[in-house]
């Protein structure tokens, strides 16, 4: 147990180290030491997209909260930002639509399609809350963390 409490500091303090120690230049954009990001990401409307949030919420439904709520239906989908936050952070396109669950209740959902952000870093990466349905308020009320 101590030797793990010694290790951990050691990484701390090395990458503290090297943090430091980065040039200024490297944390401007195109600078050295930032992955480069061209900034194509698939639309709101995507099927992969809208496949991902399906299956992950009607997973986290029925795992966690023993529900057998999935989405039936997506309607008006719309593009609130993209890149909201300028060309230095990692490019993200945030979207909302009108959704239908499958016993007949409209919600909202808000959702982020980020470049890589999927597994390790590859691929492209979906965050999403669907209204009503976000029971730990991991997204606040009304899922307002959620949007730009």
């Amino acid at each position: 147990m101590k030797m793990r409490l010694i290790l951990l500091a050691l990484g701390v303090v090395v990458f503290g180290l090297s943090a430091a120690a980065m040039p200024a230049e490297a944390s401007s954009r195109g600078g050295g030491f930032l992955p480069f990001h061209h900034g194509i990401i698939p639309g709101c409307d995507n099927p992969w997209t809208l496949g991902k949030i399906n299956l992950r919420f009607a997973y986290k439904e029925r795992r966690y909260w023993g529900s057998g709520a999935y989405i039936g239906k997506v309607e008006e989908v719309k593009e609130l930002a993209y890149r909201p936050w300028g060309p230095d952070f990692i490019p993200r396109r945030h979207c909302a639509a009108k959704v239908r669950m499958n016993d007949g209740k409209e919600t909202y959902i808000a959702y982020a399609i980020g470049e890589k952000l999927g597994f390790a870093g590859m691929g492209y990466g979906v965050e999403w809350c669907v209204v009503g349905y976000d029971r730990n308020l991991a997204y606040g009320p009304y899922c307002r963390a959620a949007r730009p």
